[in-house]
């Protein structure tokens, strides 16, 4: 089966690639020729997986699939969340936004956090949405070289080591990501 997951985010493709196997064939945007930015203008990670997955599906007439990830933090009342990627502001930059949730952070002795995924599955003109969520804390500093966004300062709930310390499958089998894209793994195959 071909689907698009709609993400212009290499990483991404590559964990849920990882996760999904040989049975499906993942294609990106720049495979099936949209090199213009997806909307994200939603006010909940479900609105803006939707709308990005619309967009896809719409424009390009393939059946695709789109996440929308947010980090909540307890003690921040749940930010950055819908806004983790754009947290400190524009261009986006992972590095500002990790140094932004540090400085935030930095007075706070609550450091329980949690990773959501949304995903909105576009097939045959349906809509479906899995979700997956990560719990855990912020650390104090970056530790690891591996993963992506906030992975360096996340210490998952039950683990020694944070996100950006695991290899892409450990991370796989306990991220938000990973449970939200089994849930997907577990549809599609349902659905062939």
């Amino acid at each position: 089966m071909k689907i698009c997951f709609a993400t212009n985010n290499a990483k991404k493709i590559e964990e849920v690639k990882a996760a999904l196997g040989s049975e499906f064939s993942i294609v990106s945007l720049k495979d099936i020729g949209c090199e213009e930015e997806l909307p994200e203008t939603g006010d909940t990670l479900y609105d803006n997986a939707f709308e990005k997955a619309r967009f896809v599906a719409d424009n390009y007439g393939v059946s695709c699939f789109a996440d929308d990830t947010g980090l909540e933090v307890e003690a921040l009342e749940g930010a950055p969340g819908v806004y983790s990627g754009r947290y400190a502001g524009e261009p986006r930059s992972d590095e500002r936004n990790v140094d932004l949730l540090l400085r935030n952070m930095a007075d706070k002795n609550q450091r329980k956090a949690q990773f959501r995924t949304v995903i909105a599955l576009i097939l045959d003109q349906e809509e479906h949405s899995f979700e997956g969520i990560a719990p855990g804390k912020i650390t104090h500093k970056r530790s690891g070289e591996g993963g992506f966004g906030y992975d360096p300062v996340f210490l998952p709930e039950g683990y020694e080591k944070t996100f950006a310390e695991l290899t892409m499958a450990e991370k796989n089998a306990i991220s938000h990501r990973g449970q939200a894209v089994q849930k997907l793994i577990h549809f599609l195959k349902s659905y062939q």
